[in-house]
């Protein structure tokens, strides 16, 4: 058995140390064997992406000797060494412009010692320029970044973000500036930035983030995980008295479903998946690497409507590049992989999106941490609360589901705005999430909008959220509307429950309920 790993290993020291490497070099030759070319491809972060540049580096370097029993071994492919310009932007401090040059600089000044290379200047767009020219003399030359972005996310929500960004637009100028003295460029982020901006100056580069022919080079295909980890699936079996199918299941429902392109297979996680099988424990391992505080600062900022975004569909603009003083986000989520594509449809001859969590690893920690963010209340004891709550709806008990939820919004902070309709549906919608009960909040009638609808087993609760008036009002709304209607032939039993909250007294007032009688 292969040993596996979730730490970043370069293809070389992986492939030295008989680590299991998931064959990805089939997608790397189509990429290299055209002949000059540029790409860059954006993927959430730990998905492969400084394993993709590091196999490119081994490959352009001619080490063909790593690479027995893989595809690309007997592709006719020269093997060719080039000069490669390996610039890897994680790892150094960027909280100025001064450290973000200083960094630059001695990225740069890395790749320059290892072929001996003097460079004096202190300018990194200066240097870098100056690199390739002496590195081209002979040969043409490798370009290869990794996490292009990372300045930038770094510094998302700092005055410093535009000066960042101009720094780093200057020095990228660099490999537009020496396109003919190139033989590949590879650039890899997790964000995509506008042509007008941090790529003006690299509008050569072709991009393959959405490209179908791409869509499954990182992560790892259904095929590929019980192809590769059969051994490690056996014995996750043993250790967890589970049906291999019934592992397989879990496994899929925790760490899959990341979806870059809308015609395109499913991919796991790899991080998730090899410390899954690591630990044989079910837990959430790639939100813990590092809590997404910039974009959850960002949705405060922007008031971003959570619920809308994953039930409302979106058209392309959603995956588009954006301005930094323009983050949408929602195109921050699609690209960092808290959401990904579930489905697609064709409507007036546009392509519309619906758009979800990835899967159960992602939705819980990040409705976990949107609670908290939004309320101020530890994460610890939220999810105190919402066990409660499930216990409740579970047990058929809304009276009591609302006393807890009462208790909820009391151990909201008192400088936390929760003074509006929508700030409150919010919120409910998030906690419904987080429970694992089916909600369809905003659900169509034909005659109006259901605030929140819970489909738990044999019963139907449908909510209906008022502020500052009475909760006759609310539950008379569903009435009138009879927003009932589309259950009352499903079999199972209906409750209506009208709710009113207080912005003053920054919590609910009082409720109502009525059960339907089923036809």
């Amino acid at each position: 058995m292969l040993n596996i790993t979730s730490y970043s290993y370069s293809f070389e020291k992986l492939i030295n140390k008989k680590f299991l490497y998931i064959d990805k070099t089939e997608y790397i030759w189509n990429l290299i064997c055209p002949g000059d070319g540029g790409y860059f491809l954006s993927r959430p972060r730990r998905f492969g992406k400084s394993l993709t540049v590091s196999t490119l580096e081994a490959i352009f370097e001619g080490k063909k000797e790593l690479f027995k029993g893989l595809a690309i071994y007997d592709k006719p492919y020269d093997w060719k060494p080039y000069p490669v310009i390996h610039l890897d932007l994680n790892g150094f401090k960027y909280d100025s412009v001064e450290n973000l040059n200083k960094s630059l600089c001695c990225l740069v000044q890395e790749v320059a010692a290892k072929y001996k290379i003097t460079l004096l200047d202190e300018d990194p767009n200066l240097m870098l320029r100056k690199l390739i020219t002496k590195l081209s003399d002979e040969e043409s030359v490798v370009i290869l970044i990794d996490e292009y972005d990372k300045p930038i996310l770094d510094n998302i929500d700092s005055p410093i973000a535009n000066d960042i960004l101009k720094n780093l637009k200057a020095f990228y100028s660099a490999v537009k500036a020496f396109e003919g003295k190139e033989r590949f460029v590879f650039i890899t982020g997790v964000s995509k930035f506008c042509h007008v901006s941090l790529f003006s100056d690299l509008n050569n580069l072709t991009d393959i983030s959405t490209d179908y022919d791409y869509a499954t080079m990182l992560g790892y295909t259904q095929q590929e995980l019980e192809n590769y980890f059969a051994e490690h699936i056996e014995l996750a079996c043993k250790k967890l008295n589970m049906p291999r199918e019934t592992l397989l299941s879990e496994i899929k429902a925790w760490y899959n479903g990341y979806r870059f392109e809308e015609e395109s297979e499913t991919v796991y996680n790899p991080v998730s998946l090899a410390r899954f099988f690591t630990t044989n424990k079910f837990s959430n391992y790639w939100f813990s690497t590092g809590t997404p505080s910039f974009l959850l600062k960002l949705m405060r900022q922007k008031q971003f409507n959570l619920e809308q975004s994953l039930i409302e569909p979106v058209t392309e603009l959603a995956f588009d590049a954006f301005e930094i003083d323009k983050i949408d986000p929602q195109t921050l989520m699609l690209q960092t992989g808290y959401l990904t594509i579930k489905s697609s449809f064709v409507k007036l001859g546009e392509t519309l999106y619906n758009l979800d969590f990835p899967n159960r690893e992602v939705k819980a920690a990040f409705e976990t941490y949107f609670i908290s963010d939004y309320t101020s209340i530890p994460v610890k004891v939220i999810g105190t609360h919402v066990l409660n709550m499930v216990e409740a709806i579970q047990a058929r008990d809304i009276n009591l589901f609302m006393e807890l939820l009462k208790t909820f919004f009391a151990s909201i902070q008192y400088d936390i705005k929760v003074d509006t309709e929508g700030r409150f549906q919010s919120l409910f919608f998030a906690i419904f999430l987080l429970v694992g009960v089916k909600i369809e909040a905003e659900s169509r009638t034909n005659n109006g909008r259901i605030d929140a609808v819970i489909v738990d087993r044999d019963q139907v609760f449908i909510f209906e959220f008022k502020t500052d008036e009475t909760a006759e009002i609310a539950l008379e709304q569903i009435q009138n509307k009879e927003y009932f209607q589309k259950y009352q032939h499903s079999g199972k039993k209906i409750m209506l429950i009208g709710v009113n909250y207080d912005t003053k007294a920054r919590q609910i007032a009082d409720w109502l309920t009525q059960t339907v009688p089923l036809k």
